[in-house]
């Protein structure tokens, strides 16, 4: 649609930027609801992050996303961030107030979760946690659970510190497992969450034994390329319940839009095919 002197602006800053898929996701959802709106690639280097943010207001921008490298940075940035996006420690959605001030906040949280709970009807209270991984992602999805009411959470990562540190920080609900340990420290687990890029395309495989996870736990991998990953195809073949990570790409972007545009877009299959067509699945 063509788009006015009116349009309302957004985008993503990143450095680089040129792969991020977000254009191509809320371009879609402004043609569906006929909005007057353009979001756009903002390449900006770490060392004009501030100026690049300070800049929105004065350019009439609603606000904008933030990917590598900016994420943990904008913490510092924003004259306003909420407490979740405190505690996963990292900001990836500006909304530019009406007085001119950044808001910062954390959308990771909210599309782990709405996709958990579409594709699977998993509920927190159905038991344990096991998450594999220690790093940004692997905060924001443990954060969430705990947020979500988990009772209990186990992190495995295979650098042994980055998990206790984790867990640490997360309180006694949370507790680090030996690599060495991932196995086995699935019993009795009710999800099972691939918080690392181990098993994407271009990445080693993700060793990971499944014998003693139950055969109703919930298994999700943050992994989209590809859309069914090995440890994903493992756990379909013994009957698990399996989650794939496209819906948390499209779920995490929902908040920011509604934001920007004024409205809370739907993720529907029309725009999973959409976006997977981008990504040659």
């Amino acid at each position: 649609m063509t788009i006015s002197g009116k349009a309302l602006l957004a985008g993503v800053m990143g450095w680089p930027v040129a792969h991020s898929r977000s254009p191509r996701l809320h371009g879609f959802w402004l043609e569906r609801y006929g909005i007057d709106g353009a979001y756009v690639p903002l390449p900006v280097a770490p060392a004009n992050l501030a100026a690049a943010l300070r800049a929105l207001p004065l350019l009439g921008f609603r606000g904008v996303n933030l990917t590598v490298p900016h994420k943990e940075v904008a913490l510092a940035l924003c004259d306003e961030v909420d407490p979740l996006a405190h505690r996963i420690g990292a900001v990836n959605t500006v909304v530019v107030r009406d007085d001119a001030k950044l808001r910062g906040s954390n959308t990771d949280a909210f599309g782990f979760l709405e996709n958990l709970r579409e594709a699977s009807g998993w509920r927190a209270a159905d038991g344990p946690a096991v998450v594999i991984g220690a790093g940004g992602a692997a905060r924001a999805i443990c954060v969430a659970l705990l947020e979500a009411g988990v009772p209990e959470l186990r992190i495995a990562n295979r650098t042994a510190e980055r998990a206790q540190s984790l867990a640490a920080e997360l309180g006694a609900v949370a507790r680090a497992v030996p690599w060495a340990e991932r196995g086995a420290c699935q019993a009795g687990a009710a999800l099972l969450v691939n918080a690392t890029s181990l098993g994407m395309a271009g990445q080693p495989p993700l060793d990971l034994p499944l014998d003693t996870l139950p055969s109703e736990a919930v298994v999700n991998d943050i992994v989209y390329a590809p859309l069914e990953t090995a440890l994903l195809a493992a756990a379909r073949a013994r009957g698990n319940p399996v989650v794939d990570g496209l819906g948390m790409l499209l779920h995490q972007a929902r908040p920011a839009f509604e934001a920007w545009f004024g409205v809370m877009p739907a993720v529907d299959e029309e725009l999973r095919r959409f976006v997977l067509a981008d990504l040659g699945g």
